[in-house]
């Protein structure tokens, strides 16, 4: 099993430029025999609150086309983020493009305080991703926050925890500490990918990592644009990282 998160600078409301540079990373990732990749919080936008009308997606948006032909060429699972439009509600949500040409939806749970103006919370789109012997869940951002997301998680047996994040300094320490301790405490693994560069106005902190079901940090990047990539062999994990100009 090879998993990768990008960690991508956003062009802050620039879809057209977010997409080129995904379509840039899953590239890259297809060398390397990535099989799933996760891109961070609302990835395809940069993070967006009060613009979120002026650039959000909706579930059968013809502009995802062209990120489910590589999943399907690339037989890779794909994790990109969306403010997503859902009936009259407006969430943080992941689409995930899976190899089978299928296009499914994660919304984010858990808010931080100032979203509700912009977003609603939902528990309704919590798909479970099986991908070779990995059962897979999703987690954006606040929902690492809250004890209880990564503890439904594992009453699903999961094994594999993805978290797609926008952490500036301030935070990620702390977003470390919680993540190593949700690994150990539920033997699962987890993955998670941060913006680098600055969105909302604010300097992201970058450090996309990866931890074994030990809590053990098996590696991470710095505060540079670039992919981590992560490969599971018997049973031991081994991470690269890729710096992506």
């Amino acid at each position: 099993m090879i998993i990768a998160a990008a960690q991508t600078k956003p062009h802050n409301g620039n879809i057209e430029a977010n997409i080129n540079d995904h379509l840039r990373f899953i590239e890259i990732a297809a060398l390397h025999g990535v099989q799933l990749i996760v891109f961070p919080e609302m990835s395809l936008t940069g993070y967006e609150r009060e613009r979120a009308l002026e650039c959000y997606f909706t579930p059968d948006d013809t502009r995802l086309n062209v990120l489910k032909e590589p999943a399907v060429l690339h037989n890779m699972v794909i994790i990109a983020g969306a403010p997503i439009k859902i009936g009259q509600q407006l969430h943080v949500g992941s689409f995930i493009f899976s190899p089978d040409n299928t296009v499914s939806i994660y919304t984010k749970q858990f808010l931080h305080p100032g979203e509700e103006v912009a977003f609603s919370p939902n528990v309704n789109f919590n798909p479970v991703i099986q991908l070779s012997v990995e059962t897979i869940s999703l987690a954006i951002c606040a929902d690492i926050v809250n004890p209880l997301h990564p503890g439904n998680a594992a009453k699903k047996e999961t094994s594999l925890y993805v978290a797609s994040l926008f952490y500036t300094q301030g935070g990620i320490s702390e977003a470390y500490q919680q993540l190593s301790e949700y690994a150990q405490m539920y033997s699962m693994n987890i993955l998670m990918a941060n913006y680098t560069g600055t969105s909302y106005n604010l300097q992201s902190a970058g450090q996309s990592a990866f931890w074994n079901s030990n809590g053990t940090l098996v590696g991470k990047i710095d505060e540079d644009s670039g992919m981590l990539v992560v490969k599971n062999d018997n049973a031991d994990w081994a991470a690269n990282v890729f710096l992506i100009v």
